[in-house]
């Protein structure tokens, strides 16, 4: 493929987008977030041992109740899942996480609908696609339609 000047510009624009995502005060609340979680070392040894009990949760799925640790393991993972999701800093992670996404889904939805309105967008994020059948619902899924 030969790179023209068309692709050039595109290729330029796209760094100064990712350069203006990255500068975002979305962006910069998630990483303050983020190292608010990751810097506390009581919280990174919780986010551990929850990893380890997901890893004993996912051996115990395979052989249900008649695993020998299976009451002990699905107690313990929902007891560390709530501790963790109670966390303040976890919490505010999780919606820093969250304010990304809706961002990210909110320029990919823009830049699609500048291409065409029957671009479907790679995302579940339902404040993003459009009600009026204009594009995501080829299928007729998502929102019950025959398109």
């Amino acid at each position: 493929m030969m790179m023209t000047d068309e692709w050039l510009a595109i290729i330029e624009q796209t760094d100064e987008l990712a350069e203006m995502i990255l500068t975002s005060d979305v962006l910069l609340a998630y990483r303050s977030a983020h190292h608010e979680v990751y810097s506390d070392p009581d919280l990174v040894e919780k986010i551990r041992n929850f990893s380890e009990m997901k890893d004993r949760y996912e051996e115990v799925q395979r052989f249900g109740r008649y695993h020998p640790d299976y009451n002990i393991v699905m107690k313990s993972i929902r007891l560390d899942k709530r501790a963790l999701d109670m966390n303040e800093k976890v919490a505010a992670l999780r919606l820093a996480e969250n304010d990304v996404q809706y961002m990210l889904d909110e320029i990919s939805a823009e830049i699609a609908r500048s291409v065409s309105e029957s671009v479907k967008l790679p995302t579940d994020n339902t404040f993003v696609t459009d009600s009026s059948c204009g594009g995501s619902c080829g299928t007729g899924g998502g929102c019950s339609c025959s398109a």
